[in-house]
């Protein structure tokens, strides 16, 4: 019988890993007082002129609503700064671009706020990454943040799938976390890329779940 992903993911791929671990889904259940919601660079500068990012808005506020209701924790990630100094940077997206992003996440641009549909709520964890990951180390906090929580469960979402979002999952794989990509709260820069790494996340790094699946997940704990 073949089994068909949720999310899309390739029939050759998905044959692959149930043959592997005997199971279409790595995690097949979560305890959401263990678990955090990790949104990633939806400000202002992200989703303004950006139709993709603002479909995925309204999973990301019911994830995050159903979430806080059972006992769990929502994250909301933002850029901080990119140093202007570096020559890697500067010659990977050159200095005008690089100023550009230096500029979007500058904490008194209003750019770099949260965007105003989003539903933070008193509790929620705030952090700033400056780079593309939010569990490198010495880049972001989020990772100590979680800890004092003693969280061991990640949703990710938000933009980009296969740049930030992508980065940050695997970062948080190697430091012990049971992740989760939410297919439908991500978003990718063009078709092929999103789907890319949400098929890669599957194979090696953890799971990949729908929104709907996601909130059955978080509904059937008692």
């Amino acid at each position: 019988m073949t089994l068909r992903h949720p999310s899309g993911i390739d029939e050759a791929v998905v044959a692959k890993v149930v043959s592997r671990r005997g199971r279409l889904h790595a995690f097949e259940s979560l305890n959401p007082a263990l678990t955090a919601l990790v949104v990633i660079d939806l400000m202002r500068a992200s989703v303004e002129n950006d139709e993709a990012c603002r479909k995925i808005v309204s999973p990301i506020n019911r994830m995050a609503a159903a979430l806080r209701g059972r006992g769990g924790t929502v994250a909301w990630v933002t850029a901080a700064p990119m140093p202007l100094e570096s020559p890697v940077l500067a010659a990977i997206h050159g200095p005008e671009r690089l100023r550009h992003f230096q500029d979007g996440a500058r904490p008194d641009d209003p750019r770099s706020r949260l965007w105003h549909e989003l539903t933070p709520q008193p509790g929620d964890i705030h952090a700033m990454k400056q780079g593309y990951s939010a569990f490198f180390p010495g880049r972001c906090d989020l990772h100590a943040q979680l800890q004092r929580r003693g969280l061991d469960t990640l949703l990710i979402a938000g933009t980009v799938t296969n740049i930030c979002c992508e980065s940050s999952a695997r970062d948080a794989v190697e430091l012990g976390y049971r992740v989760v990509m939410v297919s439908d709260a991500n978003t990718g820069h063009a078709h092929g890329l999103h789907e890319a790494s949400l098929t890669t996340i599957y194979r090696c790094f953890g799971d990949v779940r729908p929104t709907a699946e996601v909130l059955e997940l978080i509904a059937a704990t008692a």
